[in-house]
């Protein structure tokens, strides 16, 4: 005799391919190459997320793309269990060269997630678009 209980099956969360414009290209051109930029001022040297063309510090317009090994610490999150279909985490994520930035949290247990845990970039398909970053336990 076989199982005949009904159990869910595993459901993925379907992400929608970002908005680009032509000050965000290069970064989504990279992203397709599995590359993950920010940007820097160089006349501060300052990094600075969200990637913009005026530094957020100084003003200055002499910024440059630099690539990131996409490494860093959660500095605090929330799982998202109600009114969504599967679970999943968004958190700030504290990147080692000193910026933060909006992300969500993938594969690992919702409940293993811990402020000061040490993640690392993990790029994810959309729905017809460049892939985003996500951040997975390093």
């Amino acid at each position: 005799m076989t199982d005949t209980i009904d159990r869910p099956q595993a459901q993925t969360r379907r992400i929608p391919a970002p908005a680009q414009n032509l000050e965000s290209k290069p970064f989504w051109d990279a992203a397709r190459e599995g590359r993950f930029l920010i940007k820097r001022c160089t006349a501060c040297k300052e990094p600075h997320w969200y990637p913009r063309s005026i530094c957020p510090f100084c003003n200055s317009p002499d910024t440059v793309w630099e690539e990131s090994p996409g490494e860093g610490v959660i500095y605090t999150f929330s799982v998202m269990h109600r009114s969504t279909p599967v679970p999943y985490a968004i958190a700030y994520v504290t990147l080692d060269e000193g910026v933060s930035l909006l992300t969500n949290i993938v594969d690992c247990e919702m409940a293993s997630i811990r402020i000061g845990q040490r993640v690392k970039i993990k790029w994810t398909p959309t729905e017809g678009g460049p892939p985003v970053f996500t951040f997975a336990p390093a």
